[in-house]
């Protein structure tokens, strides 16, 4: 398992555009994400241990967190050819086996990853009301085999956002699998 960081952009970032398909059928972009209490944005995947790690918490997170006000997306953009497990069918199965609240999308061309900086799954971005980013970072500092995952650095982070305050800028960098990059589309940042 190769530990890859996250590029931890400045905070204040506006939030890229986008516009995905769903594991759902329907398609979404940023203006579908418009709550005052902010937006969470995760790059997830099905087959990462990292991710598997956190994926019953990461549901009941999401959940939780769409009931306090926050939008809460995930985007796969793993090259689904050489990782079929990731392909936009196993994302509808995993989203319905986890429960997934939230809408699940699929970046095939990787530019939307690209355009947040995502190096790693999981990676986690949290933007305020305004979409400027708040936090980026880790979901708690639980790693595979080891203690059950609580999301506690990004619950403080979105609670935070959600009371009209800046998170801490004490900020530690998720550590995950890289993402998976098609042949010659590894951007600038990531290696």
């Amino acid at each position: 398992m190769v530990r890859t960081p996250s590029t931890m952009q400045p905070l204040g970032t506006p939030a890229p555009e986008f516009s995905l398909p769903g594991a759902d059928g329907k398609t979404y972009s940023l203006e579908h994400f418009n709550s005052p209490g902010g937006l969470v944005v995760m790059f997830i995947c099905n087959h990462c241990p990292f991710v598997k790690h956190l994926a019953d918490e990461l549901a009941t997170f999401g959940k939780q967190y769409q009931e306090k006000g926050m939008d809460v997306v995930a985007i796969s953009s793993n090259d689904a050819q050489n990782y079929p497990d990731d392909s936009p069918e196993k994302m509808a199965a995993e989203a319905k086996a986890r429960g997934y609240t939230f809408p699940y999308l699929y970046d095939e061309s990787q530019e939307v990853a690209k355009a947040y900086q995502a190096a790693c799954t999981p990676d986690f971005f949290v933007y305020d009301g305004d979409h400027k980013l708040a936090y980026r970072g880790q979901f708690d500092s639980t790693r595979p085999d080891g203690d059950k995952p609580t999301g506690e650095d990004l619950r403080a982070a979105c609670d935070a956002v959600l009371a009209g305050q800046k998170p801490s800028e004490k900020q530690l960098p998720s550590i995950g699998c890289n993402i998976k990059w098609k042949a010659g589309n590894e951007p600038a940042y990531f290696g």
